[in-house]
């Protein structure tokens, strides 16, 4: 496929071009059905076996307890921010939230609406430079879970070790780094991710349920914010999203073939550790995150000279590089490193930024 760049872009991002292809011959016609990809009925036979393609995939290669529930819902982790809270909480009741970021801000945002969410710990006033240890903040007793985000793809910081809860429930906003760094399902209760980072394109959403979550879901919720009916459905009670569905399965299939979560994980380490010792190799870059707190999965950073910072942007525009653009809250650069990016493209990136900073230094 001629014509394609270096996409670093935060999302919708970069897919395995073995995935764009396996799309591209499906959409005139799926699986031999003679129906193509983005016509077929959710209700056929054809695209069950797609359903539960991916659901077997995602739980293999994510190692999800035999007991728990595998969902593929609509509207993104920004309809989970409130979707959860109304399943899992009473009002009244205390949920605690670990706030890393504007993602992390807007959860506790919709959790307010439904009970007594806390921000147990914050780190605007850091400039959310890093996440925090374990002892920087206390659970309250009474809370229902504590919630964090596991990666802040605003300002390019990530947990690296699996926060303490207190003992309490964890639910987990994994969009940005889920199938790409190491994650313990069984010690979360809900876990929900955008596919549109690492899964797959936008409009699908993961969720995976413990018996505990499923337990304690409300009753009389709205149809289409129940997980229980999505459940007794299996992902099917609405029309769901086939496109995204398929290009998720395939994209897990991708992982399964390419070493599993192992690989995954592997292969992103590699890209971030050359990316951060270019930026560590000299002062003309300035990393925004903590050393330990840097993400694999999104490398945010500024130049000394600010100035210089458009012309970064348009020159590697220039050099076939999409997607580095920070965001409007942020500002700077940011490379997205998720696991459909290649290591070639890395390799073309610091290529690139070596050549700015002789010419520009």
């Amino acid at each position: 496929m001629s014509g394609r760049i270096h996409n670093f872009g935060a999302g919708p991002a970069v897919l395995p071009l073995s995935v764009v292809e396996a799309v591209s011959d499906a959409l005139p016609n799926l699986m031999g059905s003679g129906f193509g990809l983005c016509e077929i009925s959710h209700r056929s036979a054809t695209f069950q076996s797609v359903v539960d393609s991916a659901m077997e995939r995602v739980r293999r290669v994510l190692s999800v307890p035999a007991d728990y529930t595998v969902l593929f819902l609509q509207g993104g982790a920004s309809l989970q921010f409130y979707m959860t809270t109304l399943n899992i909480l009473r009002e009244g009741e205390e949920a605690d939230y670990l706030v890393t970021g504007g993602w992390a801000q807007k959860a506790l945002k919709e959790a307010a609406r439904v009970g007594d969410a806390s921000a147990i710990w914050d780190g605007a006033e850091n400039g959310f430079k890093s996440v925090p240890s374990d002892d920087d903040y206390t659970v309250r007793e009474n809370a229902v879970y504590t919630h964090y985000t596991s990666n802040n793809t605003l300002y390019g910081t990530q947990y690296h070790h699996l926060p303490d809860s207190g003992g309490k429930p964890r639910i987990l906003d994994a969009s940005s780094d889920i199938a790409g760094v190491p994650l313990d399902v069984g010690a979360h209760e809900i876990i929900y991710a955008g596919a549109q980072k690492n899964l797959g394109p936008s409009g699908v959403t993961l969720v995976i349920l413990s018996p505990w979550a499923m337990a304690r879901c409300g009753d009389n919720l709205p149809s289409m914010l129940d997980y229980n009916v999505h459940a007794s459905k299996g992902s099917l009670f609405n029309t769901p999203n086939t496109f995204g569905i398929f290009v998720l399965d395939q994209v897990f299939k991708w992982l399964e073939d390419n070493g599993g979560l192992e690989g995954s994980i592997a292969r992103n380490q590699a890209k971030a550790n050359l990316l951060y010792q270019e930026l560590d190799r000299s002062d003309f870059w300035a990393p925004h995150a903590e050393m330990n707190s840097r993400s694999v999965m999104n490398v945010t950073w500024r130049l000394a000279n600010q100035d210089l910072e458009a012309v970064f942007l348009e020159e590697s525009a220039a050099a076939g590089m999409g997607g580095l653009k920070g965001h409007r809250s942020v500002g700077g650069i940011r490379a997205s490193l998720y696991n459909g990016c290649p290591l070639d493209s890395v390799v073309a990136l610091i290529a690139f930024m070596q050549d700015f900073e002789a010419r520009h230094a």
